[in-house]
């Protein structure tokens, strides 16, 4: 008898052509409902708009099936999209979307069963008492399941889809031509840089040696802080595509937005802390903004960090150009943000003084929780709304078109990430205090 796939196991399409197809037939079917959506509200005699159009529930619930059955780089776009969009999107679209960063397509059985014989052996589960086939997640490049070894250690086993590795490069390139077609960027937009940087990333998070080497690096960073718990690399089950860490215990870190306000404040308060640790002392960031990556421990008091595919090393001269900037916004002096901005990258410098002294302006604005002396409110700002209006008043136009240095953009998501999870806790932190030992610091190499 042949096995049905359950709603959550899904064959992975393998080869850049049935995967390009699979992206084409969605955007094909997206493109009839629209029409015929259009039809409809001009027979009733409005003008919808094509956001309207293209943003209603079916589209976004075909966008989020096909991505998660697919999983892979074109998954993680679709994660992407889902985290920057944030409060943008309707909450009913949202709510579906953010599937995409918790309820991945399993692979079968069969297949996962063919990959564990291959990699381990064949007498691989006498190796466990217990190794469900039932994956507690699901995710991009991975799943992951709770076992028990037959040293009685509880296990966190994260193991690659079949064929992930080998579809990046194609995944990149056919979400690349798809945007190209729908001519959502400006023409002037030289994108090339970022697909290879955007490659490169994805193929370290697909390198599970890679990974386990990082959480032992970064282990070094929180070993002697008592606001986090880390898991421990297990070496003896691991490998390129089979990651193997001790298990941790912890709840959601959204779930404490029901907690008492002064465990929320800590909270964020020790994620921004440990972000100007990152990069400031260790220029080694954690930069997936992903809320799965953080956990709470309520026996223990901790925040449990998961994740470290997207571990990045950051140059010293980047991290000191953040710190000058972020310093330059702790003394309100623009002039100091506006400097620190143009020696980053972050514009470029043949724009009209005009448009160079809005977006300075965007950058000093961001510094907005530095500046502000005693605790900030992330829970009732509209910093973010502030900043995206002004963004509109530069638009598209090709003029202005420019790509920012890849570390900066990495370094962006992880910043949007943090902000919007203090702003879901509605946690009020003394910003400014985190930032106080830092305001004399010199980046230098770590020995």
């Amino acid at each position: 008898m042949v096995k049905k796939f359950s709603s959550q196991e899904a064959k992975i399409p393998k080869g850049r052509i049935s995967r390009f197809t699979k992206l084409g037939s969605m955007a094909s079917r997206i493109a009839g409902n629209m029409i015929s959506e259009g039809i409809s509200e001009l027979s009733k005699g409005n003008r919808p708009k094509v956001k309207d159009l293209l943003l209603t529930p079916g589209n976004i619930m075909r966008v989020a099936e096909q991505l998660a059955q697919m999983r892979g780089a074109a998954m993680k776009i679709g994660q992407l999209i889902s985290m920057d969009a944030g409060d943008v999107l309707p909450p009913e679209l949202s709510e579906i979307l953010s599937r995409l960063r918790s309820e991945a397509k399993s692979m079968p059985q069969s297949e996962l069963l063919e990959l564990l014989n291959a990699q381990w052996g064949e007498k691989w589960q006498q190796q466990f008492i217990q190794f469900p086939m039932q994956p507690i997640a699901a995710a991009s490049i991975g799943q992951v399941h709770k076992v028990i070894s037959t040293e009685l250690q509880r296990l966190a086993i994260k193991i690659q889809y079949p064929g992930i590795k080998q579809s990046i490069d194609s995944d990149v390139d056919n979400v690349a031509s798809l945007i190209k077609l729908s001519g959502m960027l400006p023409k002037d937009i030289d994108i090339k840089p970022l697909l290879k940087e955007a490659k490169a990333q994805l193929h370290d998070e697909a390198d599970y040696l890679l990974e386990g080497k990082r959480l032992e690096q970064y282990a070094e960073i929180v070993v002697d802080d008592p606001a986090f718990s880390i898991p421990t690399y297990v070496a003896k089950y691991s490998n390129e595509v089979i990651l193997a860490m001790t298990y941790m215990d912890g709840q959601p870190i959204e779930s404490l937005i029901n907690a008492e306000q002064g465990l929320r404040d800590q909270v964020v308060s020790d994620l921004l802390r440990l972000l100007f640790k990152e990069l400031f002392d260790y220029q080694l960031v954690q930069t997936d903004p992903n809320f799965a990556n953080y956990q709470y421990d309520a026996e223990s008091h901790k925040i449990v960090l998961l994740d470290f595919g997207a571990t990045r090393e950051f140059p010293l001269n980047i991290a000191q150009g953040y710190l000058n900037l972020m310093r330059g916004g702790f003394k309100s002096d623009l002039d100091a943000v506006a400097d620190a901005a143009d020696k980053l990258g972050l514009l470029k410098q043949s724009l009209p003084p005009s448009v160079k002294n809005i977006i300075y302006t965007m950058c000093y604005q961001a510094c907005e929780p530095l500046y502000t002396h005693g605790p900030f409110n992330f829970g009732d700002t509209d910093l973010i709304e502030r900043l995206r209006v002004e963004g509109m008043r530069l638009g598209f136009d090709k003029e202005y078109a420019h790509t920012p240095p890849i570390d900066a953009i990495f370094l962006h998501r992880k910043l949007a990430g943090l902000f919007l999870l203090a702003t879901k806790l509605k946690a009020n932190v003394d910003v400014r205090s985190l930032f106080v030992a830092y305001i004399d610091k010199v980046i230098v190499s770590q020995p």
